[in-house]
């Protein structure tokens, strides 16, 4: 079986089993009473018998009753010892055979209005031990025949339970078909509604990210037995909580320890003499330091509620710009920018906006080849594409670009911070952030959503 198999076909399954199972039971139970009683074994050999006489009473040539010696017939007297049965016309003429018991001896002739009539005993009687008989007027090919006639003796096993099968099939069959019919159309209808609390469990913990962390799965119309699954995973959720708090915690505080040495070494090493040597140290450091801002500037996005305010991303990227042309144009690069005359309102973190739009700057700087032009340009929609002239980004990289730590080339003297920090900016304020295919260069598009009614 599926281990992930459907749990309403599964209910439908042990249930239809399950009833299949009473059904037999109950089956069981009539047929012991029958058996016990004898009455199913009474029945049947009358029955038979009353068919048997259908075939086998006739006439002699001087119009007297006769037996014709049919199989039936001969089958009935090998099988039912202590047969017995009378066979009489309108005419009161008649046949027996067999000890007709006394009490039905002289009864034929005052029912000849009666068309069928059993004689015997009801169940729970004192005198339930005493004979019991049917009488029914037949067609036979000596005309209409009054035929008289009882169980006689037992009746074999198998001819017994053959019949007793038969005379339950009909309403048993009929019964189970409806009853599984129900289970068919009913077992769904009730499971989906019994978990349709689940579904909104499972809808709330889609949601859940780690920048959700406060999430926790509603236990409103969860079913009693699923409950202690929900109190547990909710459970978790709080563990999970509280350690990614202290972790953060800690990176937050040994981000804001490593910035006090390494001003001072930034300090230190100024006084260096202007050599190589010196100028490498003042490199290294100053790597150093800006790993230190940016791992600071994660934490803070992370642990810290965002100031969100209404402002132009027009006038952030200008700012940007203009922050950053003597660092482009110092490297080689001439440094474009282009937005359209209406303002893009956006609702967001000044400071951040500026870091994600510095980041993706200085990393065109970086890798542009320092030659040609860095074009930045704000879109109506709210989007912002930084293009330089470079190499390029190769299309399998251009989604492992966004990771902590990664590199586009191995041993560069980046960290592989500044990407992953505008990724997370850009998370954080709803938007994204991806590198595009571009005839030349790199293409990378920051894109935050507008306040309704802006561009």
């Amino acid at each position: 079986m599926n281990a992930n198999a459907s749990l309403r076909w599964r209910l439908v399954r042990r249930l239809l089993l399950l009833q299949a199972i009473l059904l037999c039971i109950a089956i069981a139970a009539v047929l012991a009473v029958l058996i016990g009683s004898g009455m199913l074994l009474r029945l049947e050999s009358e029955d038979n018998v009353v068919n048997a006489m259908r075939e086998a009473v006739e006439r002699d040539a001087t119009g007297r009753l006769q037996l014709r010696p049919t199989a039936e017939l001969a089958r009935l007297r090998r099988e039912v010892p202590g047969l017995w049965f009378t066979a009489r016309d309108s005419a009161g003429q008649s046949i027996a055979e067999g000890t007709v018991p006394p009490e039905y001896a002289r009864i034929g002739a005052a029912l000849d209005d009666v068309g069928y009539a059993r004689f015997g005993w009801n169940l729970g009687d004192a005198s339930a031990d005493r004979p019991t008989a049917q009488l029914r007027w037949i067609d036979t090919p000596a005309g209409r025949i009054q035929v008289l006639t009882g169980p006689g003796g037992k009746i074999p096993l198998g001819r017994y339970l053959a019949a007793a099968a038969l005379s339950l099939a009909a309403p048993t069959i009929p019964l189970l078909a409806i009853m599984a019919l129900a289970t068919l159309l009913a077992t769904p209808i009730v499971v989906r509604r019994a978990l349709a609390g689940l579904h909104k469990v499972a809808a709330q913990a889609a949601h859940i990210d780690a920048d959700r962390r406060a999430t926790r799965l509603p236990t409103d119309d969860v079913p009693r037995e699923v409950l202690p699954l929900v109190a547990a995973i909710n459970e978790a959720l709080v563990r999970l909580d509280d350690g990614y708090v202290r972790q953060q915690r800690f990176l937050l505080d040994a981000a804001h320890e490593l910035r006090t040495p390494i001003a001072i070494l930034q300090t230190r090493c100024e006084l260096l003499e202007r050599d190589s040597l010196g100028q490498r140290l003042r490199e290294d450091v100053a790597r150093l330091a800006t790993l230190a801002e940016q791992l600071l500037d994660l934490q803070r996005l992370r642990s810290t509620a965002a100031q969100r305010v209404l402002l132009d991303l027009g006038a952030v990227a200008r700012e940007v710009v203009a922050d950053t042309a003597p660092l482009a144009l110092g490297a080689g690069y001439s440094l474009v920018f282009d937005a359209p005359p209406d303002p893009c309102i956006v609702q967001g973190d000044r400071g951040a906006l500026q870091r994600a739009l510095t980041n993706l700057i200085q990393n065109a700087v970086e890798y542009g080849g320092r030659r040609g032009q860095i074009a930045v340009t704000l879109h109506a929609e709210g989007s912002l594409d930084v293009i330089d002239e470079g190499d390029g980004i190769p299309e399998a990289e251009r989604e492992r670009i966004f990771e902590a730590f990664h590199r586009l080339v191995p041993g560069h003297r980046g960290a592989g911070l500044g990407l992953h920090l505008v990724q997370e900016i850009a998370r954080a304020h709803g938007g994204s952030v991806a590198a595009l295919a571009h005839a030349r260069g790199a293409h990378l598009r920051l894109r935050i959503p507008l306040v309704n009614g802006s561009g």
